[in-house]
């Protein structure tokens, strides 16, 4: 049930160069399974209203990351939805080190999300709904999608993590090792020694986006509001996205997905494979796909020559045309 809606933006964090959005309504909302989720919620900027966009993030992301994209969308005539996971950001964190990335099973990102479009965006939120994700929340969506069908009209996903990108060994051995740990009672170690935030390491060694302003302004609302950290993930954490990426690449999965779902890939992504994001695409029989030649892994905070090219596919087949 949503314990708070409010009509200010006082549960979000502004930084300089990153104010709050005009218009915010923010609050709480707890999961069956009592994890307290942190959402935001946006009326568009134009009428008649198109629709709402809900905003799926990735790994560590958090709601003040999209302002940007958040306005993009309203001046768009989207009214926009957005929370942050359990875990990460805002929400309830599920270990005492609150800054390990950590959850046992991603279903338990399933319950978030069932959660805020029944509490949220069913009752509040104008439809039709889409879903925009990025990289776990990409992958959350896939998860979702065949009992979506009938309260999704469309889907865009960016980099949508389908496998990781050069691995030592094969996926499916790294799955296996870390089960092993995770049996043994070693899931909640962090899977690297380093704990910093990853989006606090320099720019120049940076896995994200090529684009100093909008790294630095994401390095600048963890580094003034520590609470939203969340460092590397832990065993656990990256053995449970093993196994849902295992569960969506499973030959047949595909075909049980009815929602319209653009895939782009980043063509220089160092985290996720763009050849998995490809295979998947060309494999749906409701999808589509596209490359970002030269976008590092995220396409929403890259330079305007790739971020502006995401924009136009989103442009073209939302809220009904094709590519």
């Amino acid at each position: 049930m949503s314990e708070e809606d409010s009509p200010t933006d006082e549960y979000l964090f502004a930084t300089p160069g990153n104010p709050i959005p005009e218009g915010t309504k923010s609050g709480i909302v707890v999961t069956p399974d009592d994890i307290k989720i942190r959402y935001a919620r946006w009326e568009p900027h134009i009428h008649p209203s198109k629709g709402t966009v809900v905003i799926l993030h990735g790994r560590t992301e958090c709601i003040e990351k999209y302002f940007e994209t958040i306005e993009d969308l309203r001046h768009r005539g989207f009214g926009v939805l957005t929370f942050d996971w359990r875990g990460q950001g805002g929400s309830s964190r599920l270990l005492r080190d609150r800054r390990k990335g950590h959850v046992e099973n991603f279903n338990q990102y399933l319950t978030d999300l069932e959660t805020v479009l029944t509490e949220i965006a069913l009752p509040d939120c104008k439809p039709p709904h889409y879903i925009m994700g990025h990289s776990t929340g990409g992958l959350v969506a896939l998860m979702a999608a065949p009992a979506l069908t009938n309260r999704i009209r469309r889907m865009v996903l960016a980099a949508p993590l389908l496998a990781l990108n050069s691995l030592p060994i094969r996926q499916s051995r790294l799955q296996s090792i870390l089960g092993a740990l995770t049996f043994f009672g070693l899931g909640r170690l962090n899977l690297a020694r380093d704990r910093s935030p990853e989006n606090q390491r320099q720019f120049l060694s940076n896995k994200l986006t090529s684009d100093t302003a909008r790294f630095e302004r994401n390095r600048r609302i963890v580094e003034t509001h520590e609470d939203l950290q969340v460092s590397y993930p832990t065993i656990a954490w990256v053995f449970a996205a093993c196994r849902a990426m295992a569960r969506v690449n499973a030959p047949g999965y595909s075909n049980a997905i009815g929602i319209p779902t653009l895939m782009i890939s980043a063509g220089n992504d160092p985290i996720v494979s763009p050849m998995a994001v490809e295979l998947f695409g060309r494999q749906m029989r409701s999808g589509a796909f596209l490359t970002i030649s030269g976008s590092k892994h995220e396409i929403l905070h890259e330079r305007d020559i790739y971020r502006e090219q995401f924009l136009a596919a989103f442009d073209a087949f939302v809220p009904g045309t094709e590519v």
